[in-house]
């Protein structure tokens, strides 16, 4: 992977921001938090993992993306925006009584929607029922689950886990957003994981951490977890929630706060100056 690749992709994790940033504002309402510590993931997913096809949302043979953390939905909106499933114009009326882009993802209403989500807990199991039926129909997609920290607390999470490694889903690659907050505070304070990364492993899972925010390792973790057999993988992502935001970052109000115009205004300002300092960096390599 290039430097020029990397840095296109970061460009479209600023740009997704951007729109979660912007829909949040429009709606009055959202999730920008949670949403904005996931867009390096699927920058990458979309941008240069899944294969997808936005002409044809519901291909049969295409990869699988399920957005278990289903509050962060401006985010996988952004993304499929920048994507092409839809256009850019329809996140601006995000959570509108008469708009298909809900404050959960909905498989029935939004193109390149995979799987309904918003009830934590029950996206591994469902990214699981995908896994077991590619496999059985020897397809060769794989099944992408991006779960939050808060969430594994739930013990779905883990009878999920241990139903993907008995069945040998090796067609399926998690991304744990380790972010360290939830909406009642700090994830260790309110239900401590403890070593997640051995409770995973202790589950029959091949667990890879990585900084989520540095797209040349999620680039590499992917890489790794597609040549695993016989096992499913963990990419332990050590993120910072509302991550490009200065006022956002780590701080637990913004889990599901939507900013005011001044606060979009100085959002919006940041993500532009990260833009600008890319596109430099760019032209004085």
């Amino acid at each position: 992977m290039t430097d020029k690749k990397i840095a296109a992709l970061k460009k479209t994790s600023i740009n997704i921001k951007r729109h979660v940033i912007e829909s949040t504002y429009s709606c009055s309402s959202g999730h920008p938090g949670g949403s904005l510590s996931i867009t390096d993931i699927l920058s990458v997913l979309y941008f240069s993992v899944m294969n997808v096809d936005t002409n044809r949302p519901k291909w049969e043979d295409r990869d699988r993306l399920v957005l278990s953390k289903g509050h962060t939905a401006p985010a996988l909106y952004g993304a499929l925006a920048e994507k092409g499933f839809f256009g850019r114009e329809e996140l601006s009326r995000l959570r509108q009584c008469d708009s298909f882009l809900q404050g959960h993802p909905d498989m029935n209403k939004v193109p390149g929607i995979d799987m309904s989500t918003g009830s934590l807990g029950q996206g591994l199991s469902a990214a699981n029922g995908m896994a077991i039926a590619g496999k059985y129909m020897k397809k060769d997609y794989h099944v992408f689950c991006i779960l939050g920290d808060g969430e594994s607390q739930e013990g779905q999470v883990w009878e999920a886990a241990m139903t993907a490694a008995h069945y040998k889903l090796d067609n399926i690659i998690a991304f744990l957003d380790h972010n360290g907050l939830q909406i009642d505070g700090a994830v260790d304070e309110v239900m401590s994981l403890g070593a997640i990364d051995k409770k995973f492993e202790a589950f029959g899972w091949h667990v890879i951490k990585v900084d989520g925010h540095d797209i040349a390792q999620l680039l590499q973790a992917v890489d790794a977890a597609k040549n695993t057999q016989g096992m499913p993988t963990l990419i332990l992502c050590k993120t910072i929630k509302g991550q490009g935001v200065s006022f956002m970052e780590n701080r637990v109000e913004w889990h599901g706060a939507a900013p005011n115009k001044e606060q979009r205004d100085m959002a919006i300002a940041e993500l532009e100056q990260k833009i600008r300092d890319l596109e430099v960096l760019h032209h004085a390599e």
